[in-house]
């Protein structure tokens, strides 16, 4: 299968994205390896006609925003992302009429349509520095409140409004299986990611978003880690890293839906089966405004 992938991809000018939470096998094939907006970038930026976009929905659209000219494919067309279903263009608009004054700050892992419809996008990496940029004292900050959470502790000069949106992965991590994983691995750091709940964020040593977490570990003189994030970052982890141990303290820590593309799904949509990636032209101007917004800051 690999080998067919290998091929169809070469015949068809295609580059394969994957995001950390995919399936090892499909890390395994893919070109790129990367965070969300990191592999929109990297859509961006190749010269492949196809881009199959291993990840889900809000992902896959946003490389189509940034690559409109580009075909863009997800594998498992029905893979979508709980949070940003927490979220829709209409509760954001009622949101802003509510508080006029405030400026809406979109996190990446919405839709096209709330992303249309917020001032500025930010990702884990950087909202607290967007957040502290922004020339208003009320912000609006959706869909995630655990990583609005995280921003209000860095940013008290700033009035966040939470959404009442979470990562149900990262919402499954309990204190009693992190106390308990940390009294069985006296030695090892506890890093977590910002979408974590806040008193999960309490006991970690580090908190970073997916990226800074790699880093963290590249750089670390440490053996051994305990994982608060979803587990597929851990192929990256290991293969980066093969003197170092990984722990992560609950089973549940897995994203059923990054984990719906298959290899299978790679290959019927590189073989002209899948169905393109579209966003409504009208919408795709507005989010492409937040994320440009971004890249500015």
């Amino acid at each position: 299968m690999k080998n067919q992938i290998e091929r169809l991809k070469e015949a068809q000018n295609a580059v394969i994205l994957a995001h950390y939470y995919q399936r090892n096998e499909v890390q395994e094939i893919a070109d790129f390896i990367g965070d969300s907006l990191e592999l929109a970038k990297r859509a961006k930026e190749t010269e492949a006609d196809r881009i199959i976009f291993c990840g889900v929905k809000f992902m896959a659209e946003t490389a189509k925003i940034l690559s409109p000219n580009k075909k863009v494919y997800q594998p498992a067309e029905e893979a979508g992302c709980p949070m940003a279903d927490m979220a829709n263009a209409d509760t954001v608009r009622e949101m802003k009429a509510k508080y006029p004054e405030a400026k809406v700050v979109c996190y990446v892992n919405s839709t096209a349509e709330v992303k249309a419809e917020s001032h500025i996008c930010c990702t884990s990496s950087n909202a607290v520095n967007i957040v502290k940029k922004l020339d208003c004292k009320d912000v609006i900050f959706v869909p995630d409140k655990n990583l609005g959470a995280y921003v209000a502790s860095q940013v008290p000069e700033k009035n966040i409004i939470l959404w009442d949106g979470f990562c149900y992965v990262h919402g499954l991590l309990s204190l009693e299986s992190i106390k308990r994983t940390k009294l069985a691995n006296p030695n090892a750091l506890i890093i977590a990611h910002p979408e974590c709940n806040p008193e999960v964020l309490e006991e970690a040593d580090f908190i970073g978003s997916t990226s800074k977490l790699l880093n963290y570990v590249r750089s670390s003189d440490e053996s051994e880690f305990i994982i608060l994030t979803e587990r597929g970052i851990h192929y990256v982890l290991q293969e980066e890293n093969p003197t170092k141990s990984f722990i992560f303290p609950d089973e549940a820590l897995c994203c059923r839906n990054m984990k719906k593309n298959t290899l299978g799904q790679v290959y019927e949509a590189l073989a002209g089966n899948g169905k393109e990636v579209s966003v409504d032209e009208n919408v795709a101007t507005g989010a492409l405004r937040s994320l440009e917004a971004m890249f500015e800051v």
